[in-house]
């Protein structure tokens, strides 16, 4: 399956409510306005939100703070505000607010598993610099 990316309320007119499907590449075609979705995030997060509540969904976003600046935060939510984007991939929805979004235009988000631990890692060609753990950086 690939990743669907749905933009909604009023952030939706300047993206023209796009849906993009990356099924056959998924780094190829897709509008680097978007942050992107890797299918072993996509995994991950769909065993995240098994144990939750029916329509829960993951939200990433960027938040003033860490050593570098900028932080990544991530969280479960139950609602989608009305100018989130959402994107999709394989049953997962990952949701970004307007302001996150400037901050991570072009992203990816992956889930890593390695000597020091499995977490969510953000590839930020936004980021000029960021700190050794990877969760803060600056633009």
């Amino acid at each position: 399956m690939g990743q669907a990316v749905e933009a909604i309320g009023p952030f939706a007119h300047e993206m023209a409510m796009d849906i993009i499907d990356t099924a056959a590449a998924p780094t190829e075609g897709v509008d680097s306005a978007y942050p992107s979705v890797t299918e072993r995030a996509a995994r991950q997060v769909a065993q995240i939100l098994a144990n939750e509540p029916d329509g829960a969904m993951f939200r990433v976003a960027v938040n003033g703070g860490g050593c570098s600046g900028f932080q990544y935060a991530f969280d479960i939510e139950t609602k989608r505000a009305s100018d989130d984007l959402a994107i999709e991939r394989d049953g997962a929805i990952v949701l970004i607010d307007p302001v996150s979004l400037t901050f991570l235009k072009g992203a990816r988000i992956d889930f890593v598993d390695d000597l020091i631990g499995r977490s969510f890692k953000v590839d930020n060609p936004n980021a000029t610099a960021s700190c050794g753990c990877g969760t803060s950086f600056s633009v």
